[in-house]
């Protein structure tokens, strides 16, 4: 063997009872468990007093170009995780033409920088999956990946930006794109419901695109058309969707926020379980967290958005047209703010793209006003054509009790929905992990540790079709975890977002040590994974 790990605490994912045991490692995989036997092997790892677990897998992560500009990565590498899924929220960098990637880089410069130090060599979700793998000189990534195909970037290739019914010719197209991405490895695909141009396909559309990603096995994750005033009926939009295509759903950052859902998760959870138990194949992600974020432009109607980022700009610019946008925003309630009218003192500024505009980072809209002695809306709108839309934002509208009640639930799996760009970014991206097994297993009791773990292994690699990841299996590549059940927690603050988790000393991707001792070495064992598709249907 490889390596033994000697006397930890196995948590194996299952979610059954833990155990006392030593692993042994042979050829990346996972070769020997044994409950008696003291294991020898080239390398010793003393795991007296820690927990071993399988890689955490962050089902909903915007590390789509940073997985590719930093090796480091140490925003999840040290948390534990050993896969992100990419390509989410309906927007990502392939499938794309020329105009299409232009358009893309500028629409979630605020998720991901604008790629200026990116060589977009790449123009297929094969293409972008194998410069995963030759990335770093050939060496590959931090961690693991795997790809949803974007549903708003596929309409953005073959539609454009306009708010119209897609015809025959371009749905034709769709099909083909999405069909291409899922024979080149995809897992499924995503939508940004509440994001454009991927909010302008109806639900025939959508189960069009569906239909295909099911002939793949493959499943639908959509961050779906409302969190707020209308939540109930987009999470119901969504499973019947799925169901008249035959596709997989997988809801992305299962949240109920604002006002009007304050208490309203269990009416969710009725949803789905009667749509389990009439043969849904339904799963979730929620990150450990009451904020929201995303980018500062997202909240604004969907008509504003027609036409791109350059169409967006122009409305801003114009008083007439701008007025229109706060007057859908603050009284009737925008569908890009989820059918809420805004309230701005709940909108955060984390990050923004523009030199000389740092003064408004950590700040709500409402404060920055104030200040300025101006409206909030003159404040925004300012700040948006100043960043050219590239600012970031925490959205202060979630509700503890939701968050509860939605993590226990049996088909739950943990996203940490993380933005690494940004002057202060949601501490979710830095400690999501270490969150659930922290706060919500060992100090609030949510979750049991083996419950927590299966959360964020074994469901999230079914869902994935991950036939030897997940669990503590031998035979079963090792992705695994050491930590400490004791002191395990996230670092990472509102306050403080990038601050590194404590009591994981010990993260191995392929049995390769990516954290040892706390620190992160130089190994980057992480590639693509991709789905073997079935042949299509």
């Amino acid at each position: 063997m490889d390596l033994a790990i000697r006397g930890a605490r196995v948590v194996d994912g299952s979610g059954g009872p833990s155990y006392r045991a030593d692993v042994g490692i042979t050829d990346g995989r996972i070769s020997t468990i044994s409950t008696t036997e003291r294991l020898t092997a080239a390398q010793v790892l003393d795991a007296d007093g820690l927990a071993l677990s399988p890689g955490f897998v962050d089902m909903h992560a915007h590390s789509d170009l940073a997985l590719l500009r930093d090796p480091d990565h140490s925003a999840k590498a040290a948390q534990g995780v050993t896969l992100e899924v990419l390509g989410q929220d309906g927007l990502s960098y392939a499938p794309v033409d020329e105009r299409t990637l232009a358009a893309v880089r500028t629409a979630i410069t605020g998720w991901n920088g604008d790629g200026s130090d990116i060589d977009f060599d790449w123009r297929t979700v094969g293409g972008y999956l194998d410069r995963l793998d030759r990335n770093f000189g050939g060496q590959g990534i931090a961690v693991n990946a795997a790809y949803l195909v974007p549903q708003g970037t596929v309409r953005m290739h073959a539609v454009g930006w306009d708010d119209r019914p897609a015809t025959a010719r371009q749905l034709d197209r769709m099909r083909q794109l999405v069909a291409e991405g899922m024979e080149q490895g995809a897992v499924g695909m995503s939508s940004g419901l509440t994001y454009t141009p991927g909010m302008y396909a109806d639900d025939a559309e959508l189960t069009e695109l569906c239909r295909v990603v099911a002939s793949y096995d493959g499943y639908y994750c959509p961050h779906h058309r409302s969190y707020g005033a209308g939540a109930l009926a987009a999470y119901e939009e969504m499973v019947a969707l799925t169901r008249t295509a035959g596709c997989a759903l997988h809801l992305a950052h299962a949240t109920m926020n604002f006002g009007v859902n304050k208490g309203r998760a269990p009416d969710l959870l009725a949803l789905l379980d009667d749509a389990l138990a009439a043969g849904a194949d339904i799963s979730l992600d929620t990150y450990p967290y009451t904020p929201g974020c995303t980018t500062l432009v997202a909240v604004l109607p969907s008509w504003a958005g027609e036409g791109g980022p350059d169409a967006v700009l122009a409305r801003l610019a114009d008083d007439a047209t701008a007025e229109r946008i706060r007057h859908h925003l603050e009284e009737i309630g925008s569908d890009g703010c989820h059918g809420v009218p805004v309230e701005w003192d709940t909108i955060e500024i984390s990050g923004v793209t523009s030199d000389g505009l740092g003064e408004y980072v950590g700040r709500t809209v409402a404060a920055s006003a104030a200040t300025r002695g101006e409206t909030p809306w003159t404040t925004a709108r300012r700040l948006l054509l100043a960043d050219r839309l590239g600012s970031t934002i925490l959205q202060h509208v979630g509700h503890e009790e939701n968050v509860r009640t939605i993590m226990r639930h049996r088909v739950h799996t943990g996203g940490s929905d993380g933005i690494l760009q940004g002057h202060k970014p949601h501490p979710r991206a830095y400690g999501t992990f270490p969150h659930y097994l922290g706060r919500y297993a060992r100090e609030l009791g949510v979750l049991t540790l083996e419950e927590a773990v299966a959360h964020l292994t074994s469901r999230p690699a079914a869902r994935l079709r991950l036939a030897d990841r997940g669990l503590v299996r031998e035979g079963y590549v090792a992705d695994l975890v050491l930590f400490d059940p004791e002191t395990v927690a996230a670092g990472a603050t509102f306050d403080a977002p990038r601050t590194p988790p404590v009591g994981i000393p010990h993260v191995l991707i392929g049995g390769k040590h990516v954290m040892k001792d706390g620190r992160r070495t130089d190994v980057l064992a992480g590639r693509s994974i991709r789905r073997t598709p079935r042949t299509g249907r």
